[in-house]
């Protein structure tokens, strides 16, 4: 058995192997940057080595500092976790031929399978359904318009290196192709140093139906069965489950047993995915009706849900085989039990179209019951850093059935306290209660077409408590403005608030002596928390965060990033909504729009300029200089 390894990646994987590696008696190195010199994994690792500055081509992807970092510290093995460095065969090589244990694939089958348009050329020969599509070497903008015309719309455009829905573009219309293809080039570049691409089908009610696989040095294959991941934004996962609902028995036997022959196809040592695409049309999944996607050769994001069905730990299964040791567990020794639904809680503002929110996590706070698991690499003080991916946690649910863990999962969103980052918790909880969910009737597209009632945080219930709350200590101060307050009980008239900016008029009663509800004091705001929003309540002195807006034409930047696209100039009319420009952060592309009709009256932002939140970069002043 390995008895030293060093974690090659970061945040709440680093934690989560970690934790298992220490139950196995196993000594844990991580490594660090600059940005993440006090985190949480590096906290909780018996050894911790620097590995250089913030930005991740500089650290984590800084393989030769990685594998010096393992000999220096006397590291017996390598573990990648997910993203970063998992999935590059070279490093894979490079570790095992610095006489090192590499955690993983094999450089093989990471190259077999790391790039889509060779994988599901391998797939086609191994007799593994895939969907129609371009894999060709001609990557000119000419071939692949043609390409596109020949196949129908709509499509996708994916970049031959993707993952994590990064360098992928859904288009529906011919006249669309060109711009789409530019973007998603420029990302897949970014992303992955590779702009090639595939164009693939597009399937109108697509299922995101994944089967996790593990096999050992011994030629042992065996499936975890099948997980459904359909829920997502931007081609990214949102929620994730197992077992998939709409899959019988026989169609579950029939997607594994593709899976496990599309391992064999690559001799496949260790644990792996592949994933599938489905149609549910029929609202349910058909044998007939599922290709192959693609296969990701590491850990998925997403494995927790598997281990809570099958209770297994797949972190454990990586290390034993890594050691040369055969599978665990035979596949006839394997079975479901209950239900698990996961969802990733992200630092991130559903009300500015799901911007990266980074900060200090001044307040984090959740109420997890004994069904209920959670997966974070950040702790209360901690920070969400630009330079990364803004997770902050993995939340997870169990049950009996599909209801009980969904009902798990939605009270562990709600119970979500935040502050001041911005979450995503509170549109997980309404997403948990859409009715189509919980039918099991949903598609890859169904985050997108009801994306504005989703986003939209509700108006508080607890408002009035919050504001007799807020009032409670001040009441003297405050009292020639709350005209009708009596300290009897009699009601406040007319009473003045800010919430969320906004202000507002209540009608209160006596301030309360003690709150039923979440809250913390923000300076001399009050911040609640219900359903998994932040809510910010302050005194008409008191209005919040001041600055500009885009309520008054200056649009300014949401995070650090760099500019990678100017579409105006200055002078130039604009209307709501039109393209400004394009701002890459933690890996994305963000476009920023006009806010209104209006004249360019002043353009900051230049290409390849790099720009901190809050920036400004361009003004826009209404037409006919009116209010907009």
């Amino acid at each position: 058995m390995i008895s030293s390894l060093l974690i090659a990646n970061r945040g709440e994987i680093a934690c989560r192997i970690i934790r298992t590696a220490r139950a196995m008696g196993i000594r844990t190195i991580a490594i660090y940057s600059d940005a993440d010199a006090k985190a949480l994994h590096v906290r909780q690792a018996d050894e911790a080595v620097h590995i250089g500055p913030s930005p991740a081509r500089q650290s984590y992807l800084a393989g030769e500092k990685i594998i010096a970092a393992a000999l220096a510290t006397g590291a017996e093995a390598i573990h990648p976790g997910y993203g970063f460095l998992s999935e590059n065969a070279d490093f894979a090589q490079a570790v095992m031929d610095a006489g090192l244990i590499w955690v993983g694939a094999t450089p093989r089958s990471i190259r077999a399978m790391g790039l889509k348009d060779a994988a599901k050329s391998l797939m086609q020969a191994a007799g593994v359904p895939v969907t129609p599509g371009y894999l060709g070497e001609d990557q000119s903008s000419e071939r692949l318009k043609a390409e596109a015309d020949l196949i129908g719309y709509p499509l996708l455009i994916k970049a031959i290196a993707g993952g994590g829905g990064k360098g992928m573009r859904r288009v529906d219309e011919p006249a669309d192709f060109l711009d789409a293809l530019t973007s998603c080039k420029r990302e897949a570049e970014a992303s992955f140093s590779d702009d090639r691409v595939l164009i693939e089908k597009y399937i109108l009610s697509p299922r995101h139906i994944e089967v996790q696989v593990f096999g050992d040095a011994h030629g042992n294959i065996v499936h975890l069965f099948e997980r459904d991941c359909s829920l997502q934004r931007r081609h990214q996962k949102v929620i994730e489950e197992a077992p998939a609902p709409g899959v019988t028995e026989f169609t579950r036997t029939a997607i594994c047993d593709i899976a496990v022959r599309a391992a064999r196809a690559v001799n496949y040592v260790g644990a792996g995915t592949v994933e599938f695409i489905a149609d549910g049309s029929a609202g349910y999944i058909k044998p007939d009706s599922i290709w192959f996607m693609e296969m990701n050769t590491r850990l998925q994001v997403e494995h927790p849900v598997t281990e809570e069905i099958t209770g297994q730990d797949l972190v454990e299964w990586q290390l034993r085989v890594a050691s040369g040791e055969r599978l665990p567990k035979r596949q006839d020794e394997l079975s479901i039990n209950g239900h698990a639904v996961e969802a990733r809680l992200y630092a991130e503002d559903p009300a500015t179209g799901f911007l990266p929110s980074t900060g200090r996590l001044e307040h984090f706070s959740l109420v997890k019951n004994w069904n209920e698991r959670v997966e974070t690499g950040v702790e209360p003080g901690d920070a969400i850093s630009p330079f990364y991916d803004p997770m902050i946690a993995k939340l997870i649910g169990t049950g009996v059935d599909r209801d009980a863990a969904i009902e798990s999962l939605g009270g562990l969103c709600r119970s979500v306290e935040v502050w001041p980052v911005r979450t995503n918790a509170g549109f997980l909880a309404r997403l948990l209660d859409e009715e189509a969910f919980r039918a099991g009737n949903i598609t890859t597209g169904y985050i997108a077409e009801h994306v504005d009632a989703l986003a939209t945080k509700p108006p508080p219930t607890l408002l009035r408590a919050a504001a007799e709350e807020l009032i409670g200590p001040v009441v003297q101060a405050v009292a020639k403005d709350l005209r009708g307050f009596r300290m009897n009980g009699a009601p406040i008239t007319n009473g003045n608030f800010v919430l969320d900016g906004e202000e507002r008029t209540l009608s209160l009663s006596q301030p309360g002596e003690d709150a039923f509800f979440g809250h913390i004091k923000d300076g001399d705001a009050l911040v609640f928390f219900e359903s998994g929003e932040a809510y910010r309540l302050a005194l008409p002195q008191e209005r919040g965060a001041g600055g500009e807006s885009t309520a008054s034409g200056a649009i300014l930047a949401p995070m650090p990033g760099r500019i990678i696209a100017v579409e105006v100039s200055e002078g130039q009319a604009v209307v709501k909504g039109q393209k400004l420009l394009t701002l890459e952060a933690m890996k994305m592309e963000h476009t920023l729009t006009a806010p209104f009709d209006g004249i360019v009256s002043e353009l900051l932002a230049e290409v390849g300029a790099q720009v901190q939140v809050e920036a400004l970069l361009v003004r826009i002043e209404p037409v006919g200089g009116g209010e907009a």
